[in-house]
């Protein structure tokens, strides 16, 4: 009997400081893909102010359920299931330096949650994840798709809004955020939740005069 030869054929996407290359003039070009980044804008009578603006991290966690919902197929080493989908917004306290209110740490790429989650709102049951006497996830306003004519549409990008009202937060000293995966979204939904990406920031206070857009944009 002939002897059967299997051939393994691996296929690898792998990400390092070359990624592009123009193959006209086989130059190397040393342009990486744009790093996801994110605005907070204050929504004033005299129109929109930029309050900051940074790069934003998605964890490993986040990655890992990122391939797992990809593919439709569950990763039995993290909690996220495929069935879930980023639909919720988390702020904290927990962003910035001990000490120093206006110095942001940045995230690390194993934070499993915000450092210190604050209460969004008391009464709005659109909101989810209830518990100790209020809601701590607001739902996402809006996801929109984008052509990245900045570079010569090499990605898609996803622009994702959330709007902390005059009534969400306020008293709090605002300076993480967080984008979560869940089941559902619908209002009052108490979890699992899952963070997705995180960002850091120089603290804010929240009272009711104050209305802040959170702006992020993924690159794919």
């Amino acid at each position: 009997m002939d002897e059967v030869k299997v051939t393994l054929i691996e296929i690898r996407d792998k990400y390092g400081e070359i990624c592009l290359g123009d193959s006209a003039n086989k130059r190397t070009s040393k342009e990486r893909k744009p790093k996801g980044h994110v605005k907070i804008v204050e929504k004033t009578s005299s129109g929109d102010k930029l309050v900051y603006e940074s790069d934003n991290l998605v964890l490993y966690l986040g990655r890992e359920f990122a391939a797992s919902r990809l593919f439709n197929v569950d990763d039995t080493n993290i909690s996220p299931t495929k069935d879930e989908f980023i639909c919720w917004f988390g702020l904290g306290s927990g962003g910035v330096t001990p000490g120093d209110p206006l110095d942001p740490m940045a995230p690390v790429n194993d934070d499993p949650d915000l450092a210190q989650e604050v209460p969004i709102s008391t009464t709005d049951s659109s909101y989810a994840d209830y518990h100790d006497g209020a809601y701590y996830k607001h739902p996402i306003d809006s996801v929109t798709f984008l052509q990245d004519d900045a570079n010569e549409f090499r990605w898609l990008v996803a622009q994702v809004v959330t709007t902390i009202g005059p009534a969400d937060a306020n008293g709090q000293l605002l300076s993480e955020a967080g984008l979560f995966s869940a089941e559902s979204h619908a209002g009052g939904y108490t979890g699992p939740f899952h963070i997705y990406a995180r960002v850091t920031f120089p603290t804010i206070v929240k009272d009711s005069t104050r209305q802040l857009v959170f702006v992020w944009y993924f690159y794919f």
